[in-house]
């Protein structure tokens, strides 16, 4: 069995904007970051879903280099669905926060809209 591609390592686009903020953030990111999703026991897939809960948790959403959009995109990549997602927000208004996860749902929908 092939092991599942990384959603960090493997992503050209994503490194060349993480590069773009700047080169050791992109560098930093693409070790550290890259490094964890490598791990073995939890799916790319889902570690990529656990990254947008916490970007609602933490309000990373859209303000300036948020990382939601990058986070829905890769788990997006990674297999996850658009209402699997929509079924987080409404588990994140529960446990984080309704105004929280209405900023989650509001991105999502500009995110929808490019798709």
């Amino acid at each position: 069995m092939l092991a599942p591609v990384n959603a960090v390592k493997d992503d050209k686009a994503l490194l060349a904007a993480l590069n773009d903020i700047n080169p050791k953030f992109g560098s930093f990111c693409e070790n550290v970051c890259g490094d964890i999703f490598a791990l073995p026991l939890i799916s790319q897939k889902t570690k990529c879903l656990i990254l947008v809960a916490i970007d609602v948790a933490n309000q990373s959403i859209d303000a300036v280099g948020a990382p939601f959009e990058a986070h829905v995109t890769m788990a997006l990549q990674q297999g996850a669905t658009i209402e699997e997602i929509e079924e987080l927000l409404l588990l994140t208004c529960a446990y984080a926060g309704a105004n929280k996860s209405a900023s989650g749902f509001a991105k999502l929908n500009q995110i929808k809209a490019k798709i």
